[in-house]
């Protein structure tokens, strides 16, 4: 099975791209798509739609994990990062792909086994269960990652996680 993580973003979109068979991780691609704050607001949405559809047509994924908005102080940007949110899962949905969301909690818990894990201990299993040199950066790829991650551990339950 090959699944795209997203770490949903407007300026930037973390993706990590794994293919998960028998239990074993291979890490297929992961990366950034980026936005310039100076390009106008739905160019940068475009960008992202684009970019999202590059990226599912070069790897065909079989699934499409993100991670849930929590609710930001900034409510402009959380409405703008929930719109790029919306894109992103566009591009999964026009491709014919299913859609799983999870919450910060859900992925710590599953990648690190603690659901108030620190962002550095997710960022090293994400390492270490990839059998990566480095955690990848920025954080937002590190993030993309364990939302792939857990969502292999939750294939067999994957139902209860689909978008409704």
């Amino acid at each position: 099975m090959i699944i795209l993580g997203i770490d949903p973003g407007l300026a930037t979109v973390g993706y990590g791209i794994i293919q998960y068979k028998g239990n074993r991780y291979r890490v297929i691609d992961y990366g950034c798509i980026t936005t310039d704050s100076h390009i106008l607001f739905p160019e940068r949405l475009k960008i992202i739609y684009d970019e999202m559809n590059y990226l599912i047509n070069r790897y065909n994924p079989d699934d499409l994990a993100i991670e849930e908005l929590f609710f930001n102080k900034n409510v402009k940007t959380a409405i703008k990062v929930g719109q790029a949110r919306g894109v992103e899962i566009l591009a999964a949905v026009n491709n014919g792909i299913d859609v799983y969301e999870y919450t910060p909690l859900q992925i710590k818990q599953s990648v690190v086994g603690y659901g108030r894990a620190e962002k550095i201990q997710v960022q090293e299993m994400v390492r270490m269960l990839l059998n990566l040199k480095e955690i990848p950066k920025p954080d937002d790829v590190a993030d993309a990652l364990a939302v792939a991650i857990c969502h292999s551990s939750c294939l067999n339950f994957k139902d209860m996680f689909k978008m409704k």
